[in-house]
């Protein structure tokens, strides 16, 4: 049988991407929450723009596990953790500073998941790096958003206890502390533009680096066990793209990339298709398994060059950068439902 790669490590990071995102929606709920209740501008402000962040990290972390493409429910302790929070950020049990303290606690927390995420990832497989790349800029600005934090709990702090305003040198403080964490990791990490979402080339670009990866990966191994998972991720993750693109993308490009070109692009995935069918009942072991690999990978790799070379220009010049954000979103929505068709079943046949 060939299965993806849904085994236990891979389950447990998907249901950590589940915390992340859970997590990620409280955190855009407390600072929408902050807004409403401080009287301070210069602290109004700096939510805002944390608030800015936190809304476009949510679509971050939202490509990243299409990307991953295991969709588990964040864990049960978590889910508890966040009612429990969101029900005290409600209430008026705390003051604001009480609030903002629990919010600052839940951003370490996210950075934490995050880099355990990483960590996690660099163990697990290159396939898996390359699918939550995006996720460093997420882990990158909940650090910085700390430091911001810890200036707002001073300022909220002092004024809680004495009636008067904390020494203004504060904030002078917390920028010299982000500007120093910055240029320590802001080079290591990948970032994002200040745009609320990737555009389609984004994200057809994410798909195309994954894939040849695990072809990558499948050519170079002698393990059996190890060939067959690796197709079995490969299966997953190109019909999963063919079909979303299929539905999404190349009805809505048809008008001014060319019914020629566009119909090529048809073809080729309509062959892919059915060379990922007929490699899927080879036995992995056998000689013409890889070579019947090298010819699908010769296959998307011809694929891509096109998309990549002439599709991607013909979006720029043709789609307003929203129009391709939004074909983004429905392109990684329309991703995610096929692949919660496929779930954790087996995508092989008796071979």
């Amino acid at each position: 049988m060939v299965y993806t790669l849904d085994d236990t490590k891979r389950n447990a990071i998907a249901t950590k991407l589940g915390d992340m995102k859970l997590l990620q929606q409280l955190l855009i709920e407390n600072e929408q929450l902050f807004l409403r209740e401080s009287t301070d501008s210069e602290i109004s402000q700096r939510i805002q723009d944390m608030l800015n962040d936190d809304q476009k990290n949510l679509g971050v972390l939202d490509t990243v596990i299409v990307q991953y493409g295991i969709h588990k429910e964040p864990n049960r302790t978590v889910q508890q953790e966040v009612e429990k929070v969101r029900e005290l950020m409600q209430g008026s049990e705390l003051s604001l500073y009480e609030k903002v303290f629990k919010h600052e606690l839940l951003k370490h927390q996210q950075v934490m998941t995050g880099l355990l995420i990483h960590k996690a990832a660099q163990r697990v497989g290159a396939d898996v790096m390359a699918a939550i790349g995006p996720l460093n800029t997420i882990n990158f600005e909940n650090r910085a958003h700390q430091e911001q934090l810890k200036g707002i709990l001073e300022i909220l702090g002092v004024r809680e206890l004495t009636g008067q305003d904390a020494d203004q040198g504060i904030w002078a403080r917390v920028q010299d502390a982000v500007a120093a964490f910055t240029g320590v990791v802001g080079s290591a990490v990948t970032q994002t533009s200040d745009k609320q979402d990737l555009n389609i080339q984004d994200v057809l670009r994410m798909d195309h680096n994954k894939v040849n990866v695990l072809f990558t990966e499948l050519l170079q191994s002698n393990d059996p066990q190890k060939i067959q998972e690796y197709f079995g991720q490969i299966y997953k993750d190109l019909t999963a793209h063919a079909e979303a693109e299929e539905e999404i993308v190349y009805p809505r490009v048809r008008a001014f990339y060319g019914e020629e070109d566009t119909q090529e692009l048809y073809d080729e995935q309509a062959e892919m298709k059915r060379l990922l069918d007929e490699i899927r009942n080879i036995n992995p072991s056998a000689s013409e398994f890889k070579d019947r690999v090298r010819q699908l990978s010769d296959i998307v790799t011809d694929h891509v060059r096109q998309e990549e070379n002439t599709l991607f220009a013909a979006i720029r010049n043709n789609l307003s950068t929203v129009q391709s954000e939004e074909l983004s979103t429905q392109f990684k929505s329309a991703k995610s439902r096929i692949q919660q068709r496929f779930g954790g079943a087996k995508t092989g046949a008796n071979v």
